[in-house]
């Protein structure tokens, strides 16, 4: 039998009294939420101005230029299809004089990177003398970035090298605050690349002798004479060795068996006239911007040569050899059929 069905407004005796039903923002969590820009609008609409206060515009006005020359220079890295489809992409480093707008100085390199800014300032310390300033963007060649997990101020390479000749470095907080290098590399796009295709120029080598003789013209195009007569530039104190200053430096320890690592190259130490034994010795291994070590201890280098294989490794070259005698002789181009180059 089938039970009575209850009259409307009565309940079971014992049964719990049902609650209100919840809004929809507090039955769905995560669903019909207000966005930030829709809150911003209904608050602006009733009157509410935010609390935070804004900052007023800043003027800005063009900076004036260096009074005399060699006072500043401006550098950058532009990367472009100078050779178009001759050959791949790569970055013109280019120095220009704030004060008269010439090129200083100008050269070809795969990548923007610290080698080919040590070579750049290299070039023109040699030939003019060192300026006074460097103004530069915030590439991490010029500027590291802070290690926030360590607290630390961490410099680059370039500069501590900066520091070490009395450089003062000025980092742009936008590109049109070096303007001037900026305009001269757009002008390098369009003229240099002309240039470029003329002479067929298909390699960075190639590309750099044209480049050399594209410089002359367009420092007589573009060239201004300075606010101030003479040069800013200062001469190398002849203490000083620029090679040794303008050179990759890493700390290193000295090992018991008078050897010192840097990357994949072991460098052996030899006794010199200052001491014999450096076993232990914090010492620096400089590596100059094309690839040369050489080992430097207070300011002073060490004599060394590339270190012998260990042991192990002679052994097991030597095993090899047993194992497949045919391997020397096809080095060295005597087995039948060997490549006269050693290599098919």
């Amino acid at each position: 039998m089938a039970a009575p069905r209850r009259l409307p407004g009565t309940r079971r005796r014992g049964a719990r009294p049902r609650q209100p039903r919840a809004p929809p923002l507090q039955r769905r969590p995560g669903r019909g939420r207000l966005s930030s820009w829709t809150v911003r609008r209904i608050l602006t609409r009733a009157g509410i101005a935010s609390p935070r206060r804004r900052r007023p515009p800043e003027q800005r006005a063009r900076r004036e230029r260096a009074p005399r020359e060699g006072m500043l220079l401006q550098v950058d890295g532009s990367h472009h299809a100078w050779l178009e489809e001759r050959g791949p992409r790569f970055a013109l480093l280019l120095a220009v004089d704030d004060a008269t707008g010439s090129a200083v100085h100008a050269l070809f390199r795969p990548s923007e990177d610290a080698r080919g800014y040590f070579l750049l300032l290299e070039q023109i310390i040699r030939r003019h003398g060192i300026p006074l300033a460097v103004y530069s963007d915030r590439h991490g060649v010029f500027k590291a970035s802070p290690d926030g997990r360590r607290g630390l101020k961490v410099s680059t390479q370039f500069a501590r090298a900066m520091r070490e000749l009395g450089i003062t470095q000025i980092f742009a907080r936008s590109p049109q605050a070096k303007g001037r290098v900026e305009r001269a590399a757009g002008t390098f796009q369009d003229r240099l690349v002309t240039e470029l295709r003329h002479a067929g120029a298909s390699s960075i080598p190639e590309a750099q002798i044209v480049l050399e003789g594209f410089l002359p013209s367009f420092d007589a195009r573009f060239r201004v004479p300075a606010a101030l007569p003479g040069v800013a530039h200062r001469p190398l104190d002849p203490a000083l060795s620029l090679a040794s200053i303008l050179s990759f430096r890493h700390p290193r320890t000295v090992a018991r068996d008078h050897t010192v690592k840097y990357r994949w190259r072991t460098l052996q130490l030899l006794p010199g006239s200052e001491r014999t034994s450096y076993a232990g010795t914090s010492v620096e291994v400089v590596e100059r911007p094309d690839g040369e070590l050489s080992v430097e201890h207070q300011g002073v280098t060490i004599p060394s040569r590339a270190a012998p294989p260990r042991a192990g490794v002679l052994r097991e070259a030597r095993s090899e050899l047993a194992r497949n005698p045919d391997h020397e002789r096809i080095a060295s181009g005597s087995a039948p059929g060997a490549h006269p180059g050693g290599s098919l």
